[in-house]
């Protein structure tokens, strides 16, 4: 039965693959919102297929350099190719190299997340995960390049967003991972899936526009939790430094 099965998970990677290529075709023929929603259906077959292997049990290495395939190009080469036919195509060599950074950036965070599979913690991403920055590029041309952003503003953000989403995604801030369907998850982590469903329902009521926030907001919780352990550890090594101190002082008057 499951060997029946086995095939499941692999048709949602393939979908997420074909709407990638679709995502790059759309954008060569200047479809700039159509290249947006392949990417976003790519992310939810990306989505659907994790949940699949794990309902039919048929997780195996070949799914995962699968999945980092599809990944590739949805949600490196892809938005690249959106944020390059969007907005940088009339920066020459200076834009498209811009753009290539998502891309790039994308192959090397797949590449380092397939080598430390063994042993990684499940509770956190390390980097911003490449659909996350995919789907920041694509809600971002949807909803507000020249539309609820002024002109400047717009061309602000692209830049912003070129340069900040591969640094983040090749950090190691950590993210959230998305929580498992299932009782005994949302018993461990009640908090977690409240926010999910709070912001199905934003998105929702939005019709589509608070999806950027989301992103927005998701992006800057790593960044967050980086900044604070950062200071973190510079009050504790003070305090350590202070302790190290107070025991020469004292150790030199005995």
């Amino acid at each position: 039965m499951r060997n029946r099965m086995s095939f499941i998970p692999s048709l949602f990677t393939i979908l997420n693959l074909f709407c990638g290529f679709m995502a790059i075709v759309e954008a060569s023929s200047g479809h700039i919102e159509q290249s947006c929603f392949f990417i976003i259906y790519a992310a939810l077959f990306d989505a659907v297929d994790g949940v699949a292997a794990r309902f039919t049990h048929t997780s195996s290495r070949f799914g995962v350099e699968l999945d980092s395939l599809a990944d590739m190009v949805s949600f490196g080469a892809a938005p690249s190719f959106l944020l390059y036919k969007g907005f940088f195509q009339s920066g020459d060599g200076f834009g498209l190299a811009l753009a290539s950074l998502i891309m790039i950036s994308a192959a090397l965070r797949l590449a380092r997340f397939n080598t430390q599979l063994v042993g990684l913690d499940k509770n956190f991403f390390s980097g911003v995960p490449a659909p996350v920055s995919a789907i920041t590029i694509s809600a971002f041309f949807l909803f507000y390049f020249n539309k609820n952003l002024s002109y400047n503003a717009s061309e602000i953000f692209a830049y912003v967003l070129a340069i900040l989403l591969p640094v983040l995604m090749l950090s190691k801030y950590k993210y959230d991972t998305t929580p498992k369907f299932s009782l005994n998850a949302i018993k461990a982590q009640p908090v977690k899936f409240i926010i999910v469903l709070l912001i199905v329902v934003l998105i929702v009521v939005t019709r589509g526009e608070g999806l950027f926030a989301f992103c927005l907001f998701y992006l800057s919780t790593g960044i967050f939790r980086g900044v604070k352990n950062v200071i973190k550890k510079m009050f504790t090594g003070k305090k350590l430094r202070d302790e190290t101190e107070k025991n020469l002082k004292l150790k030199s008057l005995n």
